[in-house]
């Protein structure tokens, strides 16, 4: 199975052994990257250019099954884990995000000072680091995990970690856990970009609602999110 992408918004997938593509899917916008997962065949991520990223199941191309959002610009890269329990992208607005296959927000978001514009990202074969390459000509080498240490750890150090990985997991649900395992800093002018765009996203919310509310039943239908950005599948 081959995946290409085309700038008039479209995503094609092939079979390498027939030669011939199977479906065609076009997007309201255009998508930059696209990444098969390593462990699920039939699953894979576009990143577009609607700073969001779509995971897809070539079966059921009309909706996709996961958004991820994040981005305060354009997607231009991403790649998987070889676990295929996450994947990593990198965008325009200079933010390297490592990504749960099934979250809707990053777990972890990497930036720097010097940095800029991120065109391409890559993860190593142990699934232990990641590999940036950005506009200022520097390649950068990340830890998937940022508070895991590099270093041989002790039978002790690792039961102490093992442990508190699990009580996080296990107290995830109160909001106070929560909020401090979600949180990630970012810089002041991604946060402000990211405000601005939450502010935009609920006003169209509540513009479509009100349509909906002055409108003839059934007129204005109400999309779900996984289907509004899918504008045409063919066969």
């Amino acid at each position: 199975m081959l995946g290409c992408l085309s700038s008039d918004r479209s995503c094609t997938l092939y079979d390498t052994s027939m030669g011939s593509a199977m479906q065609k899917m076009t997007m309201q916008t255009r998508p930059n990257a696209m990444c098969w997962n390593p462990m699920q065949p039939m699953h894979f991520t576009l990143a577009s250019e609607d700073h969001d990223l779509y995971t897809f199941d070539m079966r059921k191309l009309d909706h996709s099954i996961c958004v991820h959002s994040g981005h305060v610009s354009a997607v231009l890269s991403v790649d998987y884990s070889p676990t295929g329990q996450q994947f990593v992208s990198g965008s325009y607005d200079k933010t390297l995000r490592i990504w749960d296959i099934g979250g809707r927000a990053a777990q972890h978001v990497y930036h720097a000072k010097r940095m800029q514009r991120l065109f391409s990202v890559c993860w190593s074969m142990d699934a232990s680091y990641v590999f940036s390459g950005s506009d200022d000509t520097n390649v950068r080498i990340w830890r998937s995990k940022p508070n895991e240490r590099a270093a041989v750890q002790l039978p002790r150090e690792k039961r102490k970690r093992e442990y508190s990985e699990a009580l996080v997991e296990r107290h995830k649900h109160l909001p106070e856990i929560r909020r401090i395992k979600n949180h990630s800093h970012v810089p002041h002018r991604v946060m402000k970009a990211a405000l601005v765009k939450e502010t935009v996203r609920g006003t169209q919310k509540k513009k479509e609602k009100n349509r909906r509310a002055h409108s003839a039943p059934g007129k204005v239908p109400k999309v779900p999110r996984k289907k509004k950005q899918v504008w045409n599948v063919q066969e």
